[in-house]
């Protein structure tokens, strides 16, 4: 029998056509997919990042943390009280309460109302100069503020306007006080400066409110603001932390100032990694390169097809790496999260997603080696506790793949997550009992957050398999079920337009089934793709005997040779409507070779009977199919399945001694016609093939008990 490589390979070759392309053929773009790989790969390894356990304020510290590398920190707290002291001798800042401005103005204008002696003392001034004279000087007295001496210094020093500052400050807020009168003078100078009052009037508005109290009050806004300036002037004190120092103690609460070490700590490990030394750099470089040609090793030697079509590698380097990108985004987002749920999902799941994908529509054996390939990758590059990431991921994705491998239905994808989610959980369990702890929270959020990216992975598999079966052009077995579908427009129109051959090609496909089940091939792909096999027979459906009614033959009006066309014309027309539907080009290749390049003998017979038995007369050419002969093992069991199944029709005794003559007969004829050369199947499969070939159709074919005709006289007593 043949070996289980290349039966393994033959299995998987069904899955792309052989159809190929410039994109598939190109030379150039297997050095851009190579190349981009690459790169990524070197982008992914030498970017890591650096994880610094982190904490929550106010929490309590669950052990000692200690400097890895020399740093500097942002010292909140020094800065704090460095901007204090900067502030500290900083005086009060007063105004004139607006509320007493506004009583004072209001006693003044009632008082000129009802004494109108004011104005033999002011001379020409009129009321409405009065007046403005008054809102002159409020606006004034509004706007003065009283300070010390130093602290009007200190203004000066932050560029502030001090023009409306008075060198003044009140010994008690909670009483009103006489302001001295060299502080009037200043205010009346200032007030009324640019006016065209006359001294008189000024000096008679001066000396009532010289006499009055005034409640001063402090201007906080100016202060602030004040403050605020002085204080900005403070560099940031960054305080020094060399290594080996203790950050913090076991059971310290955490402040501030901790945080701000541990992420500063993180920044100068970053840093020291000194991503952009020429000697970082080639370490990377040679990771890379040395990941690469292992790859390429890998594929070479177990899947040269792989390597030799652009189509299957790029599928898998697309895979790989959007496995790559999600767990590099998944650590970015719980890294630079706030509520540390880099503690809550420790071992986030990621390389079942990966192995599922490749399992399906490459094989298992590169799911398993891209698995572990990926395993090392993130456990060398991301933020996450070595051991256990690794083994679960690895675990998971192995039997995500052993589960893979039968998948027919899309939401058995769920199934396959939910075991390899079991083992994850399990894996999980097993590692803190082994670290002598029992279940706690740690462990439940492991176990759920494994819960999490098993059904992420389930929902993201249901959704993108489709979309990489359609682009890159790959039937599976979930394809394969679906074309199964008896609604299928082809299939529809086929019970319809030929029942015959509908009713045949179900014959076959179950026949051809059971074979390739037999030899290990692929029985599902046997099944569906004689469905459709000879869907060329709806164009001329009467010139097919299973079509034809009884007692009628069309071929009776035609000659042998526009028969025998007529006959082989069904496979290219096969062909065509294949492609307008949109058949997988594998179904397309099982319609070109389920005849191969054989002879329509019995036109071929007629004919040569017809000139006389002279073989030169007649072009055996015109009489055989097309071609081309089987390529697979599948191909070849259609073929003679289909054509065991037309034959035993004839037979007049239908029996397993009768079966197996004519499958003798019939598999011999094909072999010596050179029909099975160009596929893999071996003597010992052919045999194979035919016993359960003729123990299946003996099944077809038992007969049944007579049943008796009943009796109306026996019913009636």
């Amino acid at each position: 029998m043949q070996d289980k490589p290349s039966e393994l390979k033959n299995y998987n070759e069904l899955k792309f056509s052989r159809e190929q392309g410039f994109f598939d053929k190109s030379v150039g773009v297997r050095w851009f997919i190579a190349i981009f790989f690459m790169l990524c790969l070197f982008c992914f390894l030498h970017f890591r990042d650096v994880r610094v356990e982190t904490l929550e304020l106010d929490s309590q510290a669950p052990n000692y943390f200690v400097a890895q590398v020399d740093f500097d920190f942002f010292d909140e707290e020094a800065t704090v009280i460095l901007r204090q002291a900067s502030v500290s001798n900083i005086g009060k800042i007063y105004e004139i309460s607006q509320r007493e401005i506004r009583k004072r103005r209001n006693e003044f204008e009632e008082t000129i109302v009802k004494d109108q002696g004011w104005r033999d003392l002011v001379g020409e001034n009129s009321f409405e100069d009065m007046y403005q004279a008054m809102d002159d000087l409020e606006s004034e007295m509004i706007g003065v503020r009283f300070t010390d001496p130093r602290t009007l210094k200190k203004m000066g020093d932050v560029d502030l306007d001090t023009k409306n500052y008075l060198v003044y400050t009140p010994a008690d807020l909670s009483e009103s006080v006489l302001l001295p009168k060299q502080i009037w003078v200043s205010v009346v100078t200032k007030g009324f400066a640019g006016k065209t009052y006359s001294d008189a009037m000024q000096a008679y508005i001066a000396s009532y409110f010289e006499k009055s109290k005034w409640l001063l009050a402090e201007d906080i806004p100016s202060q602030r603001k004040l403050r605020g300036l002085i204080q900005d002037l403070v560099p940031e004190k960054y305080t020094h932390v060399n290594a080996g120092n203790r950050i913090i103690d076991k059971g310290d609460k955490v402040t501030g100032r901790h945080l701000a070490m541990l992420q500063s700590m993180k920044k100068a490990l970053r840093e020291s990694r000194n991503l952009w030394h020429p000697i970082t750099l080639l370490g990377s470089l040679i990771i890379t390169f040395l990941f690469s040609g292992i790859c390429y090793a890998f594929l070479s030697v177990n899947h040269q097809q792989v390597v030799q079509s652009n189509r299957k590698l790029f599928l898998l380097v697309t895979i790989v790496l959007l496995t790559l990108a999600l767990s590099k985004l998944t650590e970015f987002l719980l890294l630079s999260s706030m509520s540390n749920l880099i503690e809550v999902v420790r071992y986030p799941v990621f390389v079942p997603f990966a192995a599922i994908m490749l399992c399906s529509l490459l094989n298992a054996n590169i799911a398993i080696f891209a698995g572990g390939f990926l395993v090392v990758v993130l456990t060398m590059t991301l933020a996450f506790d070595d051991q256990e990431f690794m083994v679960i991921n690895l675990a998971a994705a192995v039997v995500a793949v052993l589960n893979t491998r039968t998948l027919r239905q899309r939401k058995e994808i769920f199934v396959v997550c939910g075991k390899a989610w079991v083992c994850a959980a399990l894996i999980a369990i097993s590692f803190s009992f082994y670290s002598d702890s029992i279940i706690n929270m740690s462990l439940l959020s492991d176990v759920l957050s494994a819960a999490f990216f098993m059904l992420l992975t389930a929902v993201m598999v249901v959704g993108l398999l489709p979309l990489f079966e359609s682009s890159f052009r790959i039937m599976t077995d979930v394809t394969l079920m679906e074309y199964m579908d008896p609604n299928n427009d082809l299939l529809r129109r086929l019970s319809i337009e030929a029942p015959g051959t509908y009713q045949h090609s179900v014959v076959v496909g179950n026949l051809a089934e059971a074979a390739a089940l037999a030899i290990d091939a692929n029985g599902l792909f046997c099944r569906v793709s004689t469905l459709y096999h000879d869907i060329g027979k709806m164009v001329t459906p009467q010139y097919f005997t299973e079509n034809q009614q009884a007692g009628m033959n069309i071929h009776q009006l035609l000659t042998p040779l526009e028969s025998a066309q007529v006959i082989i014309a069904h496979v290219s027309e096969g062909v065509t409507m294949a492609r307008k539907a949109g058949l997988p080009e594998q179904f397309i290749d099982v319609i070109k070779e389920h005849h191969g390049t054989t002879l329509v003998y019995y036109f071929y017979k007629k004919q040569l009977e017809k000139v006389g038995g002279d073989k030169t007369q007649v072009d055996e050419k015109d009489f055989r199919y097309a071609g081309p002969r089987p390529r697979s093992k599948e191909s070849a069991i259609i073929m003679i399945s289909d054509t065991l199944e037309a034959a035993s029709r004839s037979l007049e005794v239908v029996d397993e001694d009768t079966i197996e003559e004519l499958a003798t007969r019939l598999i011999k004829e094909k072999a010596d016609d050179g029909q099975f050369d160009e596929c893999l199947i071996t003597f010992e499969e052919l045999a194979i093939v035919k016993k359960t070939l003729i123990k299946t159709l003996c099944a077809f074919a038992h007969s049944r008990v007579k049943y008796p005709a009943r009796d109306n006289n026996v019913m009636k007593t």
